[in-house]
């Protein structure tokens, strides 16, 4: 009942190995909509029946004992959405988490299952210019557009993590094995993720 967490700089391959490693364990593959649909769900007026449990529970609690005190009772306009919005997330990666045999794509998820079993972290990194070069190839995109595609991406992850109280979310700690793409291939990279998950 193995989970992979991916945390990646955009444009470092990370979407593309977690795929990868998704079909070649026969995983679940959640990325960011996956995420978005359970949100989705959980916002309806239905609602999703919600099953995340005592465990889910607890990680929120844990989660929120880590955020700067003035980011959690600040009481400005706007917090209690971005409380839920950081609830929600936990109780979706976590349930995810709980039902096992899952790749999971950023969101935060290496704080959120920082303690969960069997779980193993991976980050990757590779320089700017690279990054840029592989969206070029991978989405035949203009050098202007993947260049500002990896800014707003970069921007984006930032405020995330800051909606999470976290500075140090590239920190090799916080992995169980960092890849650096600027000096390896996809396959070389895929295999040592399988490798990973062996007990």
């Amino acid at each position: 009942m193995a989970v992979i967490t991916i945390s990646r700089q955009y444009g470092a391959g990370g979407q593309t190995l977690g795929r990868l490693l998704a079909d070649r364990l026969s995983y679940t593959f959640a990325d960011s909509g996956t995420i978005q649909r359970f949100a989705r769900e959980i916002n309806s007026p239905a609602g999703r029946p919600v099953s995340f449990g005592r465990k889910a529970g607890q990680r929120i609690t844990q989660l929120a004992a880590t955020f700067p005190e003035n980011k959690a009772t600040s009481g400005q306009p706007g917090d209690r959405n971005g409380q839920m919005f950081l609830e929600h997330l936990v109780l979706i990666i976590a349930q995810i988490a709980d039902e096992g045999n899952a790749v999971i794509m950023g969101r935060g998820s290496q704080y959120i299952l920082a303690d969960h079993p069997d779980t193993r972290h991976v980050l990757l990194i590779n320089t700017v210019e690279n990054r840029i070069r592989f969206l070029m190839k991978k989405n035949d995109l203009p050098e202007r557009q993947a260049t500002r595609q990896v800014q707003d991406e970069d921007l984006r992850r930032a405020d995330l993590y800051r909606k999470l109280g976290k500075q140090d979310y590239d920190h090799p700690a916080l992995y169980h094995l960092v890849l650096n793409m600027a000096r390896m291939d996809l396959p070389t990279a895929l295999d040592l993720m399988v490798h990973l998950t062996r007990p």
